[in-house]
């Protein structure tokens, strides 16, 4: 299985526009962010979780031609925007591209992407989408089990995914502990980490490792990264040696 980071930066990416903290001015590529995303790849089956505004630069650097699914862990801007962008791979293809979501999260699509879900405004070429609704439910996708793990980000339950000994979690800043059960025994754990400072809707930093540590992870990989937590070479001096700040374009294999 492997594991690769698509894109590891908060809402506004980093750099934001008309900052200039010394890492949104930092020559280091590591301190460049993409909205946060990430590909799975086990088994012949390639599934990505959200498509952010940056989906089509991501998956132009990774220079992916096929996906089997995408996988949403919620409705916010950042992590839907970029739906458009999946007509090459029906061009391509000639197949619909499937989607796994709640019911709340297609709703919420439905509203953004009318021209999609709305036949009434139907066109030729837009965007063919093979809708697939789940719950709170192991679920399959190319004979891959994923599972989903519920996590809370402020108010909104945002689903997080497990898939073998790997689990991917981005927008949270709680778990309760019938959700943590699913989460022992991981070889990687992927968990947002905003900033240090405590912030109303994600994790912070020694919030991300405190977890990370309770739930006996082997390694720990940090995303959903803003520009207030620091350039990633200080950062990762300061981090216990199984916790690592991803960035983009980082590979992870997973036994």
């Amino acid at each position: 299985m492997k594991l690769t980071f698509l894109g590891t930066g908060t809402s506004q990416g980093v750099p934001v526009i008309g900052c200039d903290c010394s890492v949104c001015r930092s020559v280091n590529p590591k301190d460049h962010r993409l909205r946060t995303s990430a590909m799975f790849e086990a088994d012949g089956v390639t599934m990505v979780f959200d498509s952010g505004p940056d989906f089509r630069q991501q998956m132009l650097r990774e220079k992916v031609d096929n996906i089997d699914a995408i996988v949403f862990t919620h409705e916010h801007k950042d992590h839907v925007a970029g739906l458009d962008d999946v007509r090459p791979f029906n061009f391509r293809h000639k197949k619909d591209m499937p989607i796994f979501c709640t019911k709340r999260v297609f709703d919420s699509l439905k509203r953004e992407y009318l021209y999609i879900f709305d036949d009434q405004f139907s066109y030729p070429g837009i965007p063919k989408i093979q809708v697939n609704i789940i719950e709170n439910k192991p679920f399959v996708i190319g004979g891959v089990d994923v599972m989903p793990v519920e996590v809370w980000h402020h108010k909104l339950p945002v689903f997080g995914y497990r898939i073998g000994d790997m689990a991917y979690i981005t927008d949270a800043n709680r778990i309760e502990a019938s959700e943590k059960e699913k989460l022992k025994g991981l070889q990687v754990l992927v968990i947002n980490a905003l900033r240090k400072e405590k912030h109303i809707s994600h994790f912070n930093l020694k919030e991300a490792i405190q977890l990370g540590t309770e739930l006996g992870a082997e390694n720990v990989y940090l995303t959903h990264i803003s520009h207030l937590l620091g350039e990633h070479d200080d950062v990762s001096e300061e981090l216990p040696s199984n916790v690592h700040l991803a960035y983009d374009g980082l590979t992870v294999s997973v036994r």
